[in-house]
């Protein structure tokens, strides 16, 4: 439990996957941070907030989506599990991997990913058509 009594976490770590994309999509910086953490639970308890939203505004741009699918899951160094997720923006598609660690009563966090594999999606319009 967070320390204003609100559970954080996901049940497992797909479904911590899942929360994080559907929160950057909703642009939603509060459920971006309920399960963006580490063993020791949500980064939003153990991290300045001012630099926690700007990694989530940064992480939002990357992993902002038209669409995605998980790919597998398996295990990873240290306690980690590795999901591969594949995403679609307009005509990109990319694969990613996400990497969740167990934490406080035993819910799981994504604690990184591979923003390499979707550097390009920043700053792509995707499929929306601009008028000049």
């Amino acid at each position: 439990m967070g320390s204003n009594g609100q559970i954080t976490g996901a049940p497992s770590a797909q479904l911590a996957v899942d929360q994080f994309l559907k929160a950057v999509n909703a642009k939603d910086l509060q459920a971006m941070s309920i399960v963006f953490g580490t063993k020791d639970g949500p980064a939003r308890e153990t991290m300045d907030r001012t630099e926690l939203e700007k990694r989530e505004v940064i992480l939002a741009c990357y992993f902002n989506n038209d669409s995605y699918r998980t790919l597998g899951e398996m295990g990873g160094s240290q306690g980690h599990r590795e999901i591969k997720v594949e995403l679609k923006k307009g005509n990109l598609t990319r694969e990613t991997t996400f990497y969740a660690i167990k934490g406080p009563g035993g819910r799981w966090y994504i604690d990184n990913m591979d923003i390499a594999a979707v550097r390009d999606f920043c700053g792509n319009p995707g499929t929306s058509t601009r008028r000049q």
